[in-house]
């Protein structure tokens, strides 16, 4: 069943940029935006994610954190990190359970036969663990409603 507003997050532990274990409960207390993205140094999710970079007070005015989320490796993370000026946590769902508990994936993406990627979603998880706000395109070109999500988090 797909996760919907209203249901508590459930728990995960990814490897963050610098191969260290990060999970959802480390953040409680706050807000969390959780970022699916498709793949690292791709245009759309360049975009994506150079536009929560850009708005990056907003969100610290709502006490909410922001944090990415692929399938991409922790190496391709950090460099995908570090070429953008992130600031906020990437995580790596190399394993693909996460991604497929959240929001579902793309499979044969971009044509390659057996390769699996995240769908573009974002998700806001209240300080105590409730889904307050999904997104899930279908498109992987789409990027989220940047306005909905800030107005999400008011």
């Amino acid at each position: 069943m797909a996760i919907q507003v209203g249901n508590k997050a459930p728990e995960f532990t990814l490897f963050d940029t610098e191969k260290k274990s990060r999970s959802l409960s480390e953040f409680r207390g706050k807000k969390v935006v959780l970022a699916f993205y498709p793949g690292a140094f791709t245009g759309v999710c360049t975009k994506e994610m150079c536009t929560f970079r850009d708005t990056m007070e907003k969100f610290n005015e709502f006490n909410a954190q922001v944090v990415g989320i692929s399938v991409d490796a922790p190496f391709a993370n950090k460099e995908f990190a570090t070429q953008n000026n992130l600031q906020f946590p990437l995580l790596s769902d190399y394993s693909r359970e996460v991604i497929k508990q959240y929001c579902g994936v793309h499979e044969d993406f971009a044509g390659l036969k057996g390769y699996t990627a995240s769908k573009r979603a974002v998700f806001i998880v209240d300080g105590n663990g409730i889904v307050k706000y999904v997104w899930i395109s279908e498109n992987p070109g789409v990027e989220p409603e940047y306005d909905a999500i800030s107005k999400a988090l008011k």
